[in-house]
């Protein structure tokens, strides 16, 4: 059984009571014609996502459904607290284990889930980032099971995407019903990209002079996010810059401009660690700047996120966040973990290789619904296959029940029907821990789907939260 956002058993929950008479009697002609509305917005000014591998054009428009998801104020302020005290815990245990490591010492935490961590970078153990924080950007993916029941299903700590469609949902929601935004008290959420540019200027390194010089760092227009990368830069009005327009020189990085080189501060970068420095990580990188990593560890310039951040969003490591938040923080978790078994424990392992048709299994480095099984929806052939992954590579994978994602009220071509949704809130970390009021819900289009991802089939909604 799922919990049904909207409906609690023959009532209509309060959030949404302003917007059931609107839904119910839009008629179906007007429906199709703001969605195709909203379809043409999304094409012209290039609002798509990229998948590869699949022939054709890679570049795709992501579906867009008209019904926000709402949320009361009273449940909004639970949800911030508890991905506030998630983002300082996460924060503390990267600046612990590129530093003395208290939590493995204490052995709250397996030293091998750390050190052995393909996403560990050892170039930067004991390099401290301004203010302590190594994630600057973290987008907490959380799903409801009931009216008060929230779970973290993973944490993102890197480069989490995503942000431009939560403000362009809410930019074409109030083009096109504008009369419902001057009926409802709606908190904004376009304070997003100054938010995030003071929370980049924050982080500025010491010898940094002024004001700081802040710009994005893209691999480039082939990139999956790049409309992402090229939104924020054009809202923040900071320089999208790629590898060959940055260069080192002495003791700091310098942009290429038309008017001489210009001191770089602060890179906020979608380019993953093994790419940044061709001198340090991967040597035919073609897409980072060499010797960015020599000029980082001097501390003449910042980079969010830290390389080496991924190390706290791996998946197995995930089930230790709440252990993060008592050890760091002297508190209890507000937001629950998913039940999670590890497959590199072998009671966990055991139990999972004999229920893998009633649970979820993921790579720990898998992203994007890629590299997992959902068993409940699989064939005999595709589990049997799965399980020889498995068995050759247990550490790769840990696995967790079917969760009953809450629906909420989504138009579908017979009208409106209920749709497996999730919630990203992106929460920035500088100076002061913040987020805005609202977030990317993305939600399963496909009938009795789980899988909200883009690239498997999913669409995005606009994201309400209530004033008092």
């Amino acid at each position: 059984m799922y919990y049904n956002e909207m409906i609690e058993g023959s009532d209509v929950r309060e959030p949404y009571s302003m917007l059931f008479d609107w839904m119910g009697t839009m008629p179906s002609d007007l429906r199709q014609m703001k969605q195709a509305e909203a379809e043409s917005i999304f094409r012209r000014i290039g609002i798509t996502f990229a998948v590869y591998g699949e022939g054709g054009d890679p570049d795709r428009l992501i579906p867009f459904d008209m019904m926000p998801r709402v949320f009361m104020q009273s449940e909004w302020r639970r949800l911030e607290r508890g991905v506030k005290q998630r983002a300082r815990a996460l924060n503390a245990f990267l600046r612990d284990v590129y530093g003395r490591g208290e939590i493995i010492r204490a052995r709250r935490i397996p030293e091998r889930l750390v050190y052995q961590n393909d996403a560990f970078e050892k170039a930067v153990v004991g390099v401290v980032p301004p203010r302590g924080v190594y994630s600057h950007i973290v987008g907490i993916d959380l799903v409801r099971t009931g009216r008060d029941e929230f779970y973290v299903l993973e944490d993102n700590c890197r480069t989490p995407s995503g942000v431009s469609y939560m403000l362009e949902n809410r930019e074409i929601m109030m083009r096109m019903f504008p009369a419902l935004f001057r009926s409802n008290k709606i908190e904004p959420v376009d304070a997003y990209p100054e938010l995030l540019r003071q929370t980049l200027a924050s982080v500025a390194p010491r010898k940094c002079d002024g004001d700081p010089t802040v710009v994005i760092l893209t691999p480039g227009h082939f990139n999956s996010a790049y409309y992402e990368h090229s939104f924020l830069a054009n809202q923040m009005g900071i320089e999208l810059v790629e590898g060959s327009d940055l260069f080192v020189d002495g003791e700091y990085v310098y942009m290429r401009t038309t008017e001489g080189p210009k001191r770089v501060d602060v890179i906020y970068r979608r380019v993953d660690d093994s790419f940044l420095d061709p001198l340090c990580f991967r040597r035919d990188s073609m897409l980072g700047v060499p010797g960015l990593m020599d000029v980082y560890r001097a501390g003449g310039v910042s980079i969010a996120s830290a390389p080496g951040a991924g190390v706290a969003d791996d998946k197995a490591v995930y089930t230790y966040v709440p252990e993060m938040i008592r050890f760091y923080l002297g508190e209890e978790p507000i937001l629950k973990n998913v039940q999670t078994w590890s497959l590199w424990k072998e009671d966990d392992y055991k139990y999972v290789l004999s229920h893998l048709d009633e649970l979820v299994v993921k790579e720990v480095h898998g992203s994007g619904g890629y590299g997992m099984l959902i068993g409940p929806k699989s064939t005999a052939e595709e589990i049997a296959e799965f399980r020889k992954r498995i068995e050759a590579n247990p550490g790769n994978y840990i696995a967790q029940p079917t969760l009953a994602l809450s629906t909420c009220p989504t138009f579908v071509e017979e009208g409106v029907a209920p749709r497996h949704v999730d919630l990203r809130p992106f929460c920035l970390c500088g100076e002061r821990v913040e987020l805005v009021p609202g977030g990317l819900t993305r939600v399963a289009l496909r009938e009795g789907s789980l899988v909200v991802n883009s690239s498997q089939g999913g669409g995005v909604k606009d994201t309400w939260v209530l004033s008092e």
